[in-house]
This record gives C-alpha cells, sequence and structure tokens, in this order.
C-alpha cells in the first residue's frame, strides 16, 4: 500500500478516536439546562471527526493517482522514501514547532498578540515575505477571530497578555 494511503489510514483512526471523544465523553458534564440547547460544544468536534473520516476514506479508497511532475513520486504515483529528502520536511516541521509555540503562548501574550505572530510567522515559513501585508492581514484575522468568538458567540476569550488584565 502506498505511503499517502497509510497516511489517510492513521487519519481515520485518529478521527474515529477523535469522534469517540466527541460523541460519546464530551456531553457527559453538561448541566441539564444546556442540554436542550440546539448547539453543543460538541457540535463542531463532531462535524470535525465525520469530516475527518470521509476525507480519510477518499484517500484511502480513491483512485491511485497518476504520475506528478514531483521527482519524488514513484512511476506509479506513489512517494518514493528513498527520494525523501526532495520533500519540504523542514517547513513542515518548523509549522509544528510554531503550533506548539502558539499552544504555549496564548496565555502570556494573549489571543491577539500569540495569534498576530502565529499568522505572520507561519506564512513567512511559508515563503511570503511582505511585511506590510503580513502584519495588517494577520491582524486583522486575529481580531475578527476573536471579535466572532467573545462578541457573537458569547465564549470569554482574553484578547491581551496576562499581565494587562
Amino acid at each position: 500500500m502506498a505511503l499517502d494511503r497509510w497516511i489517510a489510514l492513521a487519519f481515520i483512526t485518529l478521527c474515529c478516536v477523535y469522534g469517540y471523544a466527541a460523541f460519546f465523553t464530551m456531553d457527559d458534564s453538561l448541566p441539564p439546562i444546556l442540554r436542550r440547547n440546539p448547539i453543543w460544544p460538541s457540535t463542531f468536534p463532531k462535524m470535525l471527526a465525520v469530516a475527518g473520516i470521509i476525507v480519510g476514506l477518499m484517500v484511502l479508497f480513491g483512485p491511485k493517482t497518476r504520475k506528478a511532475d514531483n521527482p519524488a513520486k514513484a512511476a506509479d504515483g506513489t512517494m518514493d522514501i528513498t527520494k525523501l529528502r526532495e520533500y519540504q520536511i523542514v517547513p513542515a516541521l518548523a509549522l509544528v514547532v510554531l503550533m506548539l509555540a502558539y499552544a504555549m503562548t496564548l496565555r502570556p501574550l494573549g489571543f491577539l498578540g500569540s495569534t498576530t505572530l502565529f499568522l505572520m510567522l507561519g506564512a513567512m515559513i511559508l515563503g511570503e515575505r511582505k511585511l506590510y501585508v503580513l502584519i495588517p492581514i494577520a491582524g486583522l484575522a486575529a481580531w475578527s477571530i476573536w471579535y466572532l468568538v467573545q462578541e457573537v458567540l458569547g465564549i470569554f476569550l482574553r484578547p491581551w497578555p496576562a499581565f494587562m488584565a
């Protein structure tokens, strides 16, 4: 089996575990008054789990890919592990490290600061170099997400660093 299908199988397994948690364990601690709401805290995780399983099954049982122009692809369209160095592994690992750093800086820097930095640095890792584009777009995106969560949904999300509260 090709590497992309193994990855899809691992992704389906992860989505099944996530879905089990969303469907069977997340709603047990809800107070009775919240059980009458049409949307629960587990609604979005349930949708994500189902969508992830569907996408994983599409990759797993979909048709084989044709030969691409990528030199790291084998003749039958699968990934050639012997040419693993030709893939962009360093930026992918840098993004994973950046995600971990984002999770660690949410409280000290606040949502707006850490999200803006995450979006800017993530875009720079992916190749964007225009700071006059990155700064306003990252700031507007972070503020928009904060506004939707805080003001529209009514979920408290600390926008500023802890020392400013």
